[in-house]
């Protein structure tokens, strides 16, 4: 007989803190954004955008985060394996909803375990994906 451990879901009140987290890290770079949480289905838990940020940022940061989650990893760990030749070079045509392979998707994990992913969009890739991470290492 085999004992399954279960581990909370990614609750609301999570997406919320995720998103508190990664804006006020943005914030204090002076950067504005648009942060996307997303539960392990894949299904939209929150979702804000900055007034003054790129528009385009609120479709980049769920992409982001959509790749983060379908694939289990940050997006900054896959850019190399879309590149002609690479590991994934075909896969965003293969799916339904394309992938973006740019920094700043995280997946969020609680006991070792795929639970949601956040994704960040309007600053530079390498500032987003440090937002994105900081909110997800502050995830109790």
């Amino acid at each position: 007989m085999s004992t399954t451990t279960a581990v909370a879901p990614l609750t609301i009140a999570d997406a919320e803190a995720l998103i508190a987290a990664a804006h006020q890290a943005a914030e204090a770079a002076g950067v504005k954004v648009s942060v996307t949480v997303l539960d392990a289905g894949g299904h939209l838990l929150a979702f804000r955008r900055d007034d003054r940020a790129v528009l385009i940022s609120g479709e980049t940061s769920t992409r982001k985060a959509y790749t983060a989650l379908q694939l289990n990893a940050p997006t900054a760990d896959l850019v190399d394996t879309v590149q002609p030749g690479g590991l994934f070079h075909t896969l965003p045509t293969a799916l339904d909803r394309p992938l973006l392979f740019i920094a700043g998707g995280v997946p969020i994990r609680r006991d070792g375990r795929l639970i949601g992913a956040i994704g960040v969009g309007g600053g530079a890739p390498e500032q987003d994906h440090g937002f994105a991470t900081t909110a997800a290492e502050g995830l109790v």
